[in-house]
């Protein structure tokens, strides 16, 4: 097992990374009064890891699934905590995926102005990426996100026990994450590329898990509230993969990470700031997670959706995350009349070079 610390003026967070880590550190919280918030699925397939761990620890179990993470569930969660007598010891418990730590994390930095918080992740997206850097909200009026708070865990605990029951396009989603991370980080570029026809195995999974989360703890460390620039990197594909998960809504936010940074590195190739035979690595990458990069006939119409993105300054330019060479990447910002034609014309060679 591995540890990374993340050193902020908010929290100094712990993330311990490994095979055992579930056992060996919830044993360690049979004293504390703790309060659990998981979904539907992770409960009926974990319910006797919940109860091994957490004894008769109050539980709320979330529908599963995007629609759950609105202010409605988190209103429902919070009287949950307050029937259960939870106080400011207490720790709220997040057991699960990127919805369930989002909402929970929410709820604990409201719960009588903050109660401690630990994460455990239990899909591989979750796993590389949202458990990690203290972000959480909830989604509002057709937008993802737009209610939240920065509020670190004082622990993450990340088990690749948990990727062994995850569907393949679960795993899809997780690597959607783990190729931006490549796309900004050379050392995880170069394992990518190694690897790149084993990316779906366990053993390339967990190594890379840990080297993911390793280069978003250095970015939270130096930019905690996303305001000097550093942390806007990590948004790499989401401006373009939350506008198509806005609109067209039939896949998961990992897939739609992977669909928006095709596009984005398509607007950076065709702008000239993208090298051309890395742009086309990268692409390569993509493919082999989700080998129908989907062309829209409306994508101008959903790229609308783009002008809601919090790194915009205003609402009629985009800003979007590109890469620009290896381990380096590059902020464009757009007219949103551009932006959308240049979404259209992806589409449209898409559509063109269909196989």
């Amino acid at each position: 097992m591995k540890t990374i610390t993340i050193n902020t003026p908010s929290c100094n967070s712990v993330i311990y990374c490994g095979n055992g880590a579930f056992v060996e550190r919830t044993a360690l919280l049979k004293d504390k009064k703790l309060f659990i918030i998981t979904d539907s699925n992770v409960y009926k397939l974990y319910k006797s890891h919940i109860e091994s761990a957490f004894g008769d620890s109050p539980a709320y179990v979330l529908p599963a699934g995007e629609r759950s993470k609105n202010y409605h569930q988190l209103l429902k969660i919070l009287s949950a905590m307050l029937k259960a007598g939870v106080t400011r010891s207490s720790t709220v418990v997040a057991f699960g995926g990127g919805v369930v730590g989002d909402i929970a994390g929410l709820a604990a930095s409201l719960y009588m102005r903050g109660v401690n918080l630990i994460q455990i992740p239990t899909t591989l997206l979750s796993q590389v990426d949202s458990s990690v850097g203290g972000k959480t909200a909830v989604d509002f009026e057709g937008v993802k996100n737009i209610i939240g708070a920065f509020y670190q865990p004082y622990e993450v605990i990340v088990d690749p026990l948990f990727l062994r029951t995850l569907p393949r396009r679960e795993l899809r989603c997780g690597l959607g994450e783990i190729i931006k991370y490549g796309a900004l980080d050379s050392g995880i570029y170069r394992k990518l590329i190694e690897n790149k026809n084993t990316i779906f195995s366990e053993q390339f999974m967990e190594g890379i898990t840990y080297d993911c989360i390793a280069h978003k703890a250095e970015v939270v460390t130096a930019d905690e509230r996303d305001t000097g620039g550093k942390r806007k990197t990590l948004n790499l594909g989401h401006t373009t993969g939350h506008a198509f998960e806005l609109y067209y809504k039939r896949k998961s936010h990992g897939e739609f990470v992977l669909i928006g940074m095709y596009y984005e590195i398509y607007i950076a190739k065709r702008l000239g700031m993208c090298d051309a035979a890395y742009a086309d690595t990268l692409i390569d990458l993509i493919k082999r997670v989700i080998k129908n990069v989907p062309a829209y006939e409306d994508a101008s119409k959903a790229a609308q959706f783009a002008k809601f993105d919090k790194k915009n300054t205003q609402v009629s330019r985009i800003s979007l995350i590109a890469p620009k060479c290896e381990g380096e990447s590059v902020e464009i910002t757009l007219p949103a009349e551009q932006y959308c034609k240049l979404i259209e014309d992806c589409s449209a060679y898409l559509q063109e070079n269909k196989a």
